[in-house]
């Protein structure tokens, strides 16, 4: 069976979780709280020695790491991965778009707000425009298509509503971006999530 290391207040961490459960992937989850140093000990080092969740053992024991190349293992002919070329060359230009230009900014900023409890004056200033812009992306690509690619949930969904949805909790303002706030209820039911706080 396969088990994921992961840490529940990441959004990086659920994204696997997510389509585990779409695609109905038994697993064990292990909680592994970064918060709690639970990444740096030498047993996980061992088995991961980036100290980062998610972080994946397949049923035949090999590792994997990074959220998004776990989730391509995991989603492997399904039909969460576009068959057609220029559809998947379009989702992993969302996916790399993800972890390069969104999650450095709104995951951080959620970070430091909620999780170190930082006061906005102590949160580097350019991650709340940086925001913004971002989600203006997201908003005006959402205004011609109801899903990123391929007009039904795919892996570029689950990559970007992982934190999308927590937006808020970094002082982003989603009532800015309506349909990023109608995309994430359409992923969220699509997922069977409870809609974020």
């Amino acid at each position: 069976m396969l088990t994921i290391y992961g840490d529940s207040i990441s959004g990086n961490c659920l994204k696997v979780k997510f389509v585990c459960d779409r695609l109905g992937i038994a697993y064990r989850w292990i909680e592994t709280s970064v918060l709690k140093g639970e990444t740096r000990t030498p047993e996980f080092l061992g088995m991961n020695p980036a100290g980062q969740v998610p972080t994946v053992k397949l049923s035949d024991g090999r590792v994997l790491s990074q959220s998004n190349a776990i989730m391509l293992h995991l989603a492997e002919g399904s039909d969460l991965i576009p068959s057609d070329a220029y559809e998947r060359a379009l989702m992993f230009q969302w996916l790399f778009w993800e972890q390069y230009s969104h999650e450095t900014v709104i995951a951080v900023r959620r970070f430091h707000k909620t999780y170190l409890k930082k006061a906005d004056a102590d949160i580097d200033p350019a991650l709340l425009p940086k925001g913004e812009r971002v989600l203006a992306v997201m908003n005006d690509h959402l205004a011609r298509h109801r899903y990123f690619v391929g007009g039904k949930l795919g892996l570029a969904d689950i990559a970007l509503v992982a934190y999308t949805r927590w937006a808020d909790q970094g002082g982003f303002d989603l009532a800015r971006a309506p349909r990023v706030q109608d995309w994430i209820a359409r992923v969220e039911q699509d997922l069977g999530l409870a809609r974020a706080a």
